[in-house]
């Protein structure tokens, strides 16, 4: 009978805790609005941040907020593309915006035909860790550490480590970001896929001292500057950069580079690839 009894009790508290939620959820619930619901189905989930809110739950909320004012865009999702910008365009009644498809590039080129290790890293397989002792392992304290955390974070796969650095292929790349803010060096930046023209080093030591530590190392000697006919590459702290809104791929930079650390090459990335 005990046992009859004491499980009658529990039975009780448990119907009773279930009719309380089931009112809680009635008279507590939120309301959804429809307009965040169809906004947030256009969008390809990868919650990058690239659109600059937290995740594609908090773009879409934003959208439909501004569904009166339209102050938020409704192109700032680089991995959903034209096609996520078109969808999010109509549910808005908004003019569609081209979306500037990105793709994630490594200005480094440092693997191991062009430099080698200081020392041997024995601990965590991690870039971030690896930084922490001594600047990681290899001579160049700008270049890849070449451990894979970017791999690690990539949604797509779009990253793999091949003879000693991290490499990247744009035909997979969504333009998600997510590298970009892992990667402790800070030698992993966004590009515009149209774009034909990288500086495939980050070192900024003068020329003689980062030659010393990699054969593929910008020496600063600005004859990409000299010779570029727009104006649009620099040497600014012995480094070579490009200013893209200037450029037009005419290629002068890297025929005149000495050291072949300015690459041509097609970034296409997956939204354009054929």
């Amino acid at each position: 009978m005990d046992i009859i009894i004491a499980t009658a009790i529990v039975a009780a508290i448990g119907l009773f805790c279930a009719i309380m939620l089931v009112l809680a959820a009635k008279f507590f619930a939120v309301e959804e609005d429809e307009t965040e619901k169809k906004i947030r189905e256009c969008l390809p989930g990868a919650n990058c941040g690239a659109c600059g809110y937290a995740g594609c739950d908090g773009y879409a909320k934003a959208l439909a907020l501004s569904k009166e004012d339209k102050s938020v865009k409704a192109n700032l999702c680089i991995p959903g593309g034209d096609a996520a910008a078109k969808a999010i365009s109509e549910i808005l009644g908004v003019e569609f915006e081209d979306v500037v498809e990105q793709v994630a590039v490594i200005r480094c080129y440092g693997d191991c035909e062009h430099t080698a290790h200081k020392m041997d890293y024995v601990g965590i397989t991690s870039c971030e860790a690896a930084k922490t002792m001594y600047g990681g392992s290899g001579k160049c304290n700008f270049g890849c550490i070449g451990l894979g955390d970017c791999a690690k974070v990539c949604p797509e796969g779009a990253i793999c480590l091949e003879n000693g650095m991290a490499h990247i292929d744009t035909r997979k790349c969504i333009g998600c970001g997510l590298c970009v803010r892992t990667c402790p060096r800070g030698i992993i930046s966004l590009m515009a896929d149209v774009e034909k023209v990288l500086v495939t080093c980050s070192n900024k030591e003068k020329g003689a001292s980062a030659r010393q530590k990699c054969s593929n190392a910008c020496i600063g000697c600005k004859k990409c500057e000299k010779n570029c006919p727009t104006g649009a590459i620099k040497v600014v702290d012995n480094l070579a950069t490009i200013d893209y809104s200037l450029c037009t791929k005419c290629e002068e930079c890297a025929k005149n580079c000495p050291v072949g650390c300015i690459l041509i090459s097609d970034f296409t990335g997956i939204h354009n690839a054929k």
